[in-house]
């Protein structure tokens, strides 16, 4: 089999790449400048973003799993954390603002969090069981006063088990699911607790709490927030956890969402530390001194595909055709080497995995001859249109990989319209789901996803129950046998086991070819040899706490 070059493929489609940098041209040069403030104490640590703006500040944070990184678990807790204290083996869950949880024995519907004593609010207020309440409030209430549409448009979709809540006594919160659901603990450690009485105090305006948050977190925002050029966060001296106060003075947030953008700003010295540098940087940027750090993660980099009526991806030859039709170690090479090339929805050696019969490969061939048998060809290619974003959390280099897909997939008789949107757009079209107007016919949305609970790595995707408004399914898939294991997963209590039917979840996903699968990224990062101290968790989150800047 011919292997078409990656070289000329890369080559092709410059002009969209042309196009979006001068979208985004002038944006760049407001970040650069704001990101060419000197630092403002030895300790500052300033970081480029691929991001377009500063992640939403008043508590659920948007941005995807990069808002959360930098604006959620940084300013604020969640009752349920990750482990991110260790670059060797997966995180796990641990207590934060409860110290421990479990499920009632005799009614596994019913779930019970005792609570950290003693911890407060940035303001000087205490948390407490009633704070866990207002904030399940902000954002399941709507006629609660506290109710704010953008932080529910955030975490509603995270938390769609959960269907009452009580406070049992200032240290002890109560919260009921639907159904029987294991997955909970993974559910709430995406919601994060802000004050309430800083919403009192703010005159219960939560664009006015944007400019002055307060959480409970390690860092605080006090001041020095502009949206779409930087934020400022300073240790909270006073954190619960005494072992995870900062050590550093400040940390600057600047939104650089065009790639190159980021290296310009790491190699003229604006800032200390970039996300995803352009894959063509890394040699250069290493010959010039700086350190390029990666690590694996749960991540997947795939297409997300419409089963609504006339979607062209019903038909499961479209589907294996356009999988076996991805030249993935030709993308692994436009990537300089920083991924790994998929498999599997999950990656290879993944405790989910199992064993699935459909190979995912580069088969040009098979996926010519599944094409004929869908009724497609040269003289009758499939046209469809596909939502991307311009940059993003875990989205690593969007434009120049769906470029390269694009011409793939043409090659078997697939022929793909793009609708380029800003990263944040596509994550509101992505909870709209397929059939909303936003989607603007679109058959497929390329979303990266966390993979690291089943939970937010399948059945939020994919179960039929948890289509728009309810959860994330965007393309409103529904199988029953997918949901009886779905079941299964939120009834198996046991971990050992409940890896077992995520085997089955898993084979069952690459057996049917339910989305495109591509790659998995590997979290890279560039940063001057004068960052000390940090440790690059297998995760999205990364603890800032523990690093020191070299004068």
């Amino acid at each position: 089999m011919t292997r078409t070059s990656s070289t000329r493929r890369h080559g092709i489609g410059i002009f969209q790449t042309l196009r979006m940098t001068t979208i985004f041209g002038a944006t760049a040069a407001a970040l650069l400048a704001a990101a060419a403030t000197p630092a403002l104490a030895a300790g500052t640590l300033r970081i480029g973003m691929t991001a377009s703006d500063i992640p939403l500040t008043t508590g659920q944070t948007d941005q995807g799993g990069e808002g959360q990184r930098f604006m959620g678990y940084t300013v604020y807790n969640s009752l349920i954390e990750w482990d991110l204290s260790k670059a060797d083996k997966p995180s796990s869950l641990i207590p934060s603002l409860a110290t421990s949880w479990q499920v009632d024995p005799t009614d596994k519907s019913k779930w019970v969090f005792k609570l950290r004593d003693g911890v407060k609010f940035h303001d000087g207020s205490a948390f407490d069981a009633d704070a866990v309440v207002w904030n399940l409030d902000k954002l399941l209430k709507t006629d609660a006063p506290q109710f704010d549409k953008r932080q529910a448009a955030q975490g509603k979709s995270r938390i769609p088990a959960v269907v009452s809540y009580k406070a049992i006594d200032p240290q002890t919160v109560e919260i009921v699911t639907n159904t029987p659901d294991a997955t909970l603990p993974y559910q709430i450690s995406w919601i994060l607790i802000s004050s309430p009485t800083n919403w009192e105090k703010q005159g219960k305006s939560w664009d006015t709490v944007a400019q002055k948050p307060s959480g409970t977190g390690p860092w605080k925002m006090e001041s020095g927030f502009t949206p779409r050029e930087r934020a400022e966060l300073t240790p909270n001296k006073d954190y619960w956890d005494k072992a995870r106060v900062p050590k550093l003075d400040k940390l600057v947030l600047i939104p650089l969402p065009e790639p190159n953008t980021r290296v310009a700003a790491i190699r003229s010295g604006q800032v200390d530390w970039i996300e995803a540098p352009a894959p063509d940087s890394v040699k250069s940027l290493k010959e010039a001194g700086f350190k390029i750090i990666t690590n694996s993660y749960p991540h997947n980099w795939t297409w997300h595909l419409s089963r609504i009526e006339g979607s062209p991806w019903n038909d499961i030859r479209v589907r294996k055709a356009a999988n076996l039709a991805v030249d993935r170690d030709g993308l692994n090479e436009l990537l300089g080497g920083l991924s790994v090339p998929a498999q599997g929805y999950m990656p290879p050696g993944h405790q989910w995995f199992g064993k699935p019969t459909f190979k995912v490969e580069y088969n040009v061939e098979e996926a010519k001859k599944l094409m004929k048998e869908a009724g497609y060809g040269p003289d009758k290619p499939l046209k469809t249109k596909v939502i991307i974003s311009s940059s993003g959390s875990g989205q690593m280099l969007p434009l120049q990989m769906n470029e390269y897909i694009q011409q793939t997939l043409a090659e078997v008789g697939i022929n793909i319209e793009y609708e380029v949107m800003d990263w944040n757009t596509v994550i509101n079209v992505w909870r709209a789901g397929a059939k909303d107007p936003s989607a603007k016919g679109a058959t497929a949305i390329n979303y990266s996803y966390f993979i690291q609970d089943p939970f937010t790595a399948m059945i939020r995707q994919s179960q039929c129950k948890l289509a728009p408004p309810t959860g994330t399914n965007w393309g409103y898939y529904c199988d029953k046998d997918m949901d009886a294991l779905f079941d299964k997963v939120r009834n198996t209590f046991d971990p050992v086991e409940q890896d077992k039917v995520m085997q089955q979840v898993h084979e069952k996903y690459v057996n049917d070819a339910l989305f495109l699968i591509v790659t998995h990224d590997v979290n890279p990062r560039a940063m001057t040899t004068k960052v000390k101290g940090f440790v690059q968790a297998q995760n999205w989150f990364q603890d800032f706490s523990t690093i020191t800047l070299d004068p």
